[in-house]
């Protein structure tokens, strides 16, 4: 690592981050400290994610240093945040950290010990700065609860690290300050690994070429091919082929006559356009039609998407530790251990008999190939967002890209992927990509933390595996099946095993993707009548008989409320008078929502109705739910099961 990057450990048994005679300054031109509920309690939340196997990166720190000083230039929130943490617990702080030309900061940041004990009578709180103090009072609120265990967050804030990185000697800080400032941008781990991994290269041009790889595969809006801009086309077309549309080459050496002669970009504006009043900058990808834009959205970051590839790296090349029976990648999908991941392959890992750390240049060369090719088979096979004009309303999309036009002046489109084989119909296609779509996006609204996407991970392995050859073989004609027996398998492991007596009653604990599996399989045996189904993100599953019914207006019910047959999944921003409601009147409060939602709550609102003589609600209670499990569960266990 550079000497002017020095990695920092918040705290260690030597000391904590501030246990330093160099002071840091927060200068004038940085605006007052500013963090609310939001940031610090997911700083809390991170560290509690920590493992304490392995350091947890957290951010980086940019400063300038000025003889026995550093000036802070970027990072000074999180900076005064872990200050402020670390006095909340309790630990000793040398008072390094000071405010330039703020009086009431320093006076609030040297009296943390008297404001924490409310000792007001040695306090002047005129001279106490209000955001730090509401800091300190959400810190203390978060350490105070009662799960939080002081002795475990102190172990986990241990593993914790930021990088220090130096701004050069002579650098306009004011500039420089300004430029982050408008951006809005800080120098993230995904940067830090790039810097790393460029190092391991020998020349300027491997150099050159890997970091303008690596710069478009970065930008994870739109399709990866658009991001190669150059005169003619000439880069993007030596990458992926006349037609944009070509899987890279599976080689380095493939690509070292990529940057030659390529000219600079063609994608530039005159003056003339530019002052124009009606100028604007398209942030469209292309057309679908002659007259329909569109652009598209991804699904996940570059952070997780960089994890994703490593582990499909890894998965190709049979990388293993070199200690055996220790796992060479961490099974949770963590941005902030990003270049700890890394390292771990680097420094530890054995691929065909030989250490990876004694041969980086080919680590870094392939794993930049790798990155190309997963990111293409990214685009066209993994679902993204898709809008459409202006409109804000996107939808699941898996469509490919496409050229027309001749020469210079090709333009791109896009249409569905292909998912058929040679001589099939395109509506065959439309059908299969249909499918795809809506077992993906089940999928994807089931598990909303990119922690935890190991989908996507299973997806690119087997779409990669053995040089792609699913794709060469017309394998994608049974794309769908693979991706549907991912959710298969988490309803098995984490529905029937958990329920393995036969009492299907996990109540609000029911896993996401039970629902929204089972609402995948009931679309399918019924398309035309389920037309409009789409997957959103419904994260609140709720009880259709209430849990605790409005007070005296109908019966508690006690053995069976926790019925798979009695649950639903809904949005969770919809009204939360819907809990305690009955049946009925959830059905008629509620007609638009559950007209649009999940179908498996679609058909328990079909359900609910007098008979027998009973209220609709007594008549679901006692009969009505009981039909509907054994319905919905045999639709599961017909595809789980057997």
């Amino acid at each position: 690592m550079s000497n002017l990057v020095t990695e920092l450990r918040i705290l260690s048994e030597d000391g904590n981050i501030f246990d330093t005679e160099i002071e840091y300054i927060i200068s004038l031109y940085q605006r007052a400290y500013a963090w609310e509920d939001k940031q610090l309690t997911q700083l809390i939340e991170d560290i509690l994610d920590v493992s304490e196997e392995a350091n947890y990166y957290i951010g980086s720190l940019i400063v300038s240093k000025q003889h026995d000083k550093y000036e802070v230039v970027d990072g000074q929130q999180r900076l005064t945040s872990l200050y402020l943490l670390l006095s909340c617990l309790g630990i000793e702080v040398k008072p390094t950290l000071t405010f330039a030309c703020r009086d009431k900061s320093n006076y609030t940041l040297r009296n943390i010990d008297e404001l924490l004990l409310e000792n007001r009578s040695n306090i002047d709180m005129d001279r106490v700065e209000a955001n730090l103090l509401r800091g300190i009072r959400i810190l203390t609120n978060e350490l105070r609860k009662k799960d939080f265990d002081k002795e475990i967050f102190l172990r986990k804030l241990s593993k914790v690290v930021v990088y220090r990185i130096e701004v050069p000697e002579n650098t306009d800080l004011n500039r420089y300050f300004e430029i982050m400032n408008t951006r809005g941008e800080q120098l993230e781990q995904h940067d830090i690994l790039k810097a790393q991994l460029i190092s391991y290269l020998d020349t300027d041009v491997e150099k050159e070429l890997f970091a303008t790889i690596w710069d478009a595969c970065s930008d994870m809006t739109g399709y990866v091919q658009m991001h190669f801009v150059s005169k003619n086309n000439t880069v993007r077309e030596a990458l992926f082929g006349a037609e944009w549309n070509e899987m890279p080459k599976n080689n380095w050496y493939s690509y070292k006559n990529v940057l030659k002669n390529c000219g600079k970009a063609d994608e530039s504006f005159k003056i003339a356009d530019i002052i124009d009043k009606d100028f604007a900058v398209s942030n469209y990808d292309g057309y679908i039609d002659e007259d329909i834009r569109i652009r598209f959205e991804s699904i996940i970051e570059f952070p997780y998407f960089l994890i994703h590839v490593l582990k499909v790296y890894v998965s190709l090349n049979g990388i293993e530790h070199e200690k055996a029976g220790t796992k060479i990648m961490d099974e949770l999908l963590d941005d902030k251990k990003l270049v700890d991941a890394f390292d771990r392959v680097v420094s530890h890992g054995i691929q065909d008999g030989k250490y990876i750390r004694n041969q980086k240049t080919e680590f870094s060369k392939n794993f930049i190939v790798c990155l190309l090719r997963t990111r293409y088979l990214f685009d066209n096979y993994i679902i993204k967002r898709e809008f459409a004009n202006d409109n804000s309303d996107g939808e699941w999309s898996l469509k490919s890209l496409y050229v027309s036009g001749q020469q210079s002046k090709k333009k791109p489109y896009y249409r569905n992927s292909k998912f058929t084989k040679s001589g099939e119909w395109t509506t065959t296609n439309d059908w299969r990509t249909k499918t795809n779509i809506m077992i993906q996006s089940a999928l994807r609204v089931s598990y909303t933390s990119p922690k935890v996407m190991h989908w996507i991970t299973k997806l690119l392995i087997w779409l990669s595996e053995d040089n792609c050859k699913h794709i060469k073989n017309d394998d994608l004609t049974r794309y769908d099946e693979f991706v549907e027996q991912i959710a298969i398998d988490a309803v098995n492991k984490d529905f029937f095993a958990y329920c393995e007596d036969g009492d299907y009653a996990m109540g609000v604990d029911t896993p996401h993707i039970v629902f929204n599996y089972l609402d995948y399989l009931l679309w399918y045996d019924n398309r035309k009548k389920y037309d409009d189904f789409t997957f959103e993100f419904r994260n609140s599953v709720e009880h259709w008989y209430p849990q605790n019914p409005s007070e005296g207006t109908f019966e508690q019910w006690t053995d069976g409320v926790d019925q798979f047959g009695n649950l639903c999944i809904i949005q969770r921003n919809v009204n939360s008078k819907f809990s305690n409601m009955s049946p009925e009147a959830k059905k008629s409060t509620f007609k638009d929502m559950i007209a649009k939602g999940s179908i498996k709550l679609r058909i328990m609102s079909e359900m609910t109705e007098s008979k027998d003589g009973k209220v609709a609600s007594l008549y679901w209670k006692e009969k009505a739910y009981k039909t509907h499990e054994e319905d919905m569960l045999n639709y599961l266990i017909g595809a789980c099961r057997e």
